[in-house]
């Protein structure tokens, strides 16, 4: 994947030659599906393994790897980081453009309304996919989607419109306008903004139902670099850390810098193990994710009158209503083989519905709720000693508890003959321990080069309440009937674009730094703390 030909030639002649090289006369029956020809050289196709060693010991190659599938990584956060709205803006800031990579989004957004925004800078090159009813203006200046093998699922848009909502969240968090009164269902009261609210945005839509593909990644770093974005904002990436030749994050960062533009990756939500970051190139600017002063809490109520606080995003109102309670090891699907040791945990088919339903389940794990949601409870309460810095969405009302409170609402349980229950509404708290890191946020050292150290930074990535796609659920689990214009999610994708507008903000002042001057200028720039 390296740089384009400097003889003249074009590259699809160059591939073609590559082939029959390789392949002889059979060159023919190998049909490149990708070709990337306008900020980089490089092509995808279907190889044996034993073709993909053939070519990758060719002359002029420097990698050759699979094609594998990459994984998303989700208000006051600006104020809390000292970037009021009354900050000094530059009058080109309205010239910088932030392209994103994501899962596409929402046009129709508030976020992304362009009152104010004159044409497009000269300088964009870029187009606009307008399938499925999807349309441009002067903030959303581009749009593109790449899907390299073709395949759809029911529910993907084919289009650059966001289906999921992430791409959407991350867009407006880096360049979103003002939006008065944004909130979850009350929760997160406030403006909504992006840090560089007159940067304009170019979408390349990466990620479908199944993730996000490298053929694909690479596809929209090649347009994004030729249609003249500043900086890339880019919340994916792999389980597993890549050596750099066969990373396609850090193979697109890399020819993105050559061309002037900072790539701003998130670290990953793998923590917090040592050396779980997996976007750590050099060339690169790589955000943990810490937390903000406000926190969700939602107390649980049992029938001896004794409340339990636990951390969650609750926005169902049970209207104090009491409503049985019942251990999920009380609940097995024994039809599919589950027993009180599998059912507690509240696995996937584990729970009888027949013994749930209309009741409040209580889970030895912490999960997504949709197991009790599907079997009909009403509600369920988790416990598990995993960590309590962030709050979770669920498709019902939930709360999560630690070991010490759960055990003692699993003795009340077992100690009367109709034990009931309820959860409250969550309620905002202060965090006075804020800014830390984050659990999840994925930790370093660089896993391929030590020496350098990675995270570089880190940013608001807990409860940021964003823009958000109106086909999918608050809780992104299928039958939630919960649509709404702004979610509160957590992640290193929602602390990278945080990064992305500081990286927007200094790239307005001085337009002619490089990716490498931004980088310095933001990693050497703080405010100090007394702790």
């Amino acid at each position: 994947m390296g740089n384009q030909p400097k003889d003249g030639s074009s590259t699809s002649s160059l591939h073609n030659s590559m082939l029959q090289d390789v392949f002889g006369s059979d060159f023919v029956t190998k049909s490149v599906l990708c070709s990337y020809k306008r900020s980089f050289d490089g092509f995808v196709l279907e190889l044996t393994e034993e073709e993909a060693r053939k070519m990758a010991g060719m002359s002029g190659v420097v990698s050759v790897f699979p094609n594998e599938k990459r994984n998303l990584h989700t208000t006051r956060s600006w104020d809390f980081m000292g970037f009021s709205e009354q900050v000094e803006r530059a009058a080109s800031e309205s010239d910088v453009i932030i392209g994103v990579l994501d899962t596409g989004i929402w046009p129709e957004s508030e976020s992304f309304n362009d009152k104010g925004l004159g044409p497009p800078p000269s300088k964009w090159k870029g187009i606009c996919q307008t399938e499925n009813n999807f349309t441009c203006n002067n903030k959303i200046i581009g749009a593109q989607y790449y899907r390299s093998n073709g395949l759809f699922g029911s529910d993907d848009i084919i289009s650059p419109r966001d289906s999921g909502g992430h791409g959407t969240h991350t867009a407006s968090t880096a360049a979103g306008g003002l939006v008065n009164r944004a909130n979850l269902f009350g929760l997160g009261l406030g403006t909504a903004r992006g840090g560089v609210q007159s940067a304009r945005i170019a979408v390349y839509k990466i990620c479908w139902f199944d993730g996000c593909y490298d053929a694909d990644i690479l596809a929209a770093f090649d347009d994004a670099i030729a249609d003249g974005v500043d900086i890339i904002s880019l919340s994916v990436g792999t389980r597993i850390p890549r050596d750099y030749f066969n990373d396609s994050i850090a193979i697109g960062a890399f020819h993105a810098m050559r061309n002037g533009v900072l790539t701003v990756n998130s670290a990953g939500n793998e923590g917090p193990n040592r050396a779980t970051i997996t976007n750590f190139s050099p060339w690169s600017l790589s955000v943990a994710a810490s937390t903000i002063d406000r926190k969700f809490f939602t107390k649980v109520k049992i029938g001896n009158n004794m409340i339990y606080e636990g951390v969650s995003i609750n926005t169902f109102d049970l209207k104090n209503e009491m409503y049985p309670i019942i251990h999920g090891g009380n609940a097995p699907n024994s039809t599919g083989n589950f027993t009180w040791a599998s059912s507690r945990f509240c696995g996937q088919n584990s729970l009888d519905p027949n013994l749930v339903k209309g009741k409040i389940v209580l889970c030895d794990m912490l999960g997504n709720g949709r197991e009790p949601f599907l079997a009909g409870a009403v509600g369920a309460v988790m416990q598990d000693q995993e960590a309590k810095d962030l709050a979770y969405l669920f498709p019902l009302p939930a709360s999560y508890l630690n070991l010490v409170d759960g055990s003692k609402i699993f003795v009340y349980i077992n100690s009367t003959s109709n034990p009931t229950a309820t959860i409250l509404r969550s309620n905002e708290g202060n965090d006075a321990m804020a800014p830390y890191v984050a659990s999840f946020s994925s930790r370093g050292p660089n896993p391929i080069t030590p020496d350098i150290l990675k995270p570089d930074l880190s940013a608001p990535g807990v409860d940021i309440l964003a823009a958000w796609s109106l086909v999918s659920p608050v809780s992104q689990i299928k039958g939630d009937n919960r649509f709404v214009p702004f979610n509160i999610i957590s992640g290193t994708s929602m602390s990278c674009p945080h990064v992305s507008a500081a990286a927007a903000y200094i790239k307005s002042f001085h337009p002619t730094w490089s990716p490498a001057a931004i980088k310095s200028a933001l990693m050497t720039t703080s405010n100090g703390y007394d702790y």
